[in-house]
Parts: structure tokens; sequence; C-alpha cells
């Protein structure tokens, strides 16, 4: 079962931050999980289209230009951090999840992506695109085939896995309060990986294995490696 940091190692320093990405890293994680809006033709990474939960500034950020973003504290003296930022400090050593929040112009993304994919160690097959917005997701798709795709729900469907399938993921990301084993065997059966968000408690981790889940999003990516080590000794898991 891999472990993606969910913000980063957002358990212990700010999330969405450099700082909790480099946390992640040295935690030796299989994923880093970020998410980006788009300000000014700039990916910014954080995950709330407002600014008051997670910088010192007020109002909503499509209201502010680059350099009013840029100067914000994101926690700890953090600057928000731009995708490219992110995608130059990963430099290929982990899977990096970018989701989609408000993107409008999905050519930044790529641009961004193909960039890193030129003048880091970033491969195409370390790159995980989801979102809600599964139109949008459909949209990467007809351009970019390449690009992994995970189709994200905070529901439980009547028809399980099928709506990801539709968009031709990679992965399904379920919330941790829908998730069962009919929905993972359903996954399971249409090619999919089952990925689970958020989970932190170490029942839930115990839970989520025995489900038979492929991976899971923590906030805190060092706890869930080190119980899941724990579980993968003790056969009764």
């Amino acid at each position: 079962m891999l472990i993606f940091a969910h913000r980063g190692a957002s358990g212990i320093e700010p999330e969405n931050t450099l700082s909790a990405i480099n946390a992640a890293l040295k935690a030796e994680v299989d994923g880093i999980e970020i998410d980006i809006h788009e300000v000014d033709e700039k990916l910014f990474v954080i995950h709330d289209r407002w600014l008051h939960r997670t910088t010192s500034g007020e109002g909503q950020i499509y209201h502010y230009n680059y350099q009013h973003i840029r100067s914000l504290d994101a926690g700890n003296g953090e600057t928000v951090p731009t995708l490219d930022e992110v995608l130059n400090l990963i430099n290929g050593r982990c899977t990096i999840n970018i989701e989609l929040k408000g993107i409008r112009n999905i050519e930044l993304l790529f641009n961004d992506i193909d960039t890193a994919i030129n003048h880091t160690d970033l491969h195409a097959d370390q790159i995980l695109i989801s979102s809600f917005n599964h139109h949008l997701l459909n949209e990467i798709y007809q351009y970019r085939p390449e690009l992994a795709i995970g189709a994200l729900t905070a529901c439980y469907p009547l028809d399980y896995a099928r709506f990801a399938q539709q968009v031709n993921a990679y992965s399904v990301h379920l919330h941790v309060d829908f998730i069962s084993r009919d929905f993972v065997k359903d996954a399971h059966q249409r090619g999919l990986q089952v990925y689970v968000y958020t989970v932190d408690e170490l029942e839930d981790i115990e839970t989520m294995k025995a489900l038979g889940v492929d991976g899971i999003f923590s906030n805190f990516p060092t706890k869930a490696k080190s119980h899941l080590a724990h579980l993968s000794i003790n056969s009764n898991y």
C-alpha cells in the first residue's frame, strides 16, 4: 500500500509549502499530493481559494496578482510556492499528485510539467493529475493521454467506480468515510487503482490495508509508513 504525503507532510509543517514537501521527501514517501490554483497565468500550490486559512492574506485568491500572493506568509515565514518550484524540489524522487482546484488554462499545467521533465529527473510516469472536475480530467486526457489521471469523489456512487473508468482514469480517489470492500472490488475489476484520503488514524490505516486499497493520503506520512511496516510483519493484516 502506497503512502502519499497529503499536501506534503502537512501534519508537521505548513501545508503545501516547500518545508512540507521537504519533510515528505525526507520521509521517503511513495508520493506527494499538492493542490493548485491559477493566478496571473501562474500556478500556485495552495488548497483553498480563500486565503485566510493557510496564509496571512484575506479574500479570494483570484482577486490578487502574482506579487501579492508571493508576499503572503503561508506559515512559519514560508511563501506560497509555485508548481514549478515544487516540481524542481521533488526532482523525480517520488510520484507527484497534482490536484487541480482552480485552473482555467491547462496549457500552463502542461508547460510546467514539460519543463520539469526536460530539466529535472522527473519522468512522465511519476505524474498523477487528479480533480473533482471530471470534465477537466476528460479534457486533459484528450490532449495528453500519457499523463495518469485520478478521478476524485467525496461520495459513494451507485455504480461504484464507473465514473472514473468513463474518464479513462488510472486511479480513483475516494474519501475514507465512503470506502468499502465492494467499491475496491469494483474498481480493481475495472483496472483502477484505489487511493483513499485522508487517512491519519492507525485503525483506519489497518482497515485500508485489510480492504486491499492501493494507497492512502496521510498528513503524517512518517507515522503512516511506520505503522504500515508494523502491519506487514503482523500476518493478521
